[in-house]
């Protein structure tokens, strides 16, 4: 994965330059973009970080860069910069998941914070979505029988009743339970419950 980076996209020279700037000496990796077309053909899909984007510019406009990476299903953090009269565009970008917009002039303190809190939350975006690939990898090392006698075990059914079900003895029931544990790396049916939660299987 590549080391998380702000990408600065502005058509104006002097903005890119000083926000580079700002973000070099408070030790934060960045990189700028003269246009949306350029971000949007060198974006790859393991990019971490937060994008801090212009919303108006000449050719693709920040609105419209920010739809085409919903559209992909990319979730970089979006913060837009805006002139006074882009607010109302900007409070409707955050209501279609943008993470925040700052005013121009903007104060130097105020963009890092906002920068560092968007770059956190895709550190932790990444994080879950790291683990909850781990727990479908495990998944696919269970059998079609494991994954049978596991649904039974998170519906809270006792060795007996799923022995019955399944028409299977009850040690055989145990030899599945103990694999299903041991592959799952789980030491209990609250802990696999747990592990579960949240992922499609």
């Amino acid at each position: 994965m590549n080391i998380p980076c702000v990408h600065i996209i502005d058509d104006d020279e002097a903005i890119r330059d000083a926000l580079q700037w700002l973000l070099k000496t408070r030790k934060i990796p960045c990189t700028t973009w003269a246009s949306a077309e350029a971000f949007l053909d060198a974006i790859a899909p393991d990019w971490a970080g937060c994008v801090v984007l212009d919303i108006r510019m000449e050719g693709m406009s920040g609105l419209e860069c920010f739809d085409v990476l919903r559209a992909r299903g990319n979730t970089l953090p979006v913060i837009f910069i805006t002139g006074h009269g882009d607010v109302p565009m900007a409070v409707s970008a955050l209501k279609n998941g943008a993470h925040d917009f700052i005013e121009k002039p903007f104060n130097d303190g105020d963009l890092i914070a906002v920068i560092q809190h968007a770059m956190e939350i895709d550190a932790e975006r990444r994080q879950a979505q790291s683990a909850t690939q781990a727990v479908s990898e495990r998944l696919t090392l269970l059998t079609a029988r494991e994954r049978e006698v596991m649904n039974l075990i998170l519906e809270g059914k006792y060795n007996k009743v799923i022995a019955d079900e399944l028409n299977i003895s009850m040690r055989t029931v145990e030899a599945h339970r103990s694999r299903i544990f041991e592959k799952m790396s789980v030491r209990s049916a609250v802990e696999l419950a747990q592990l579960l939660k949240g992922v499609t299987f």
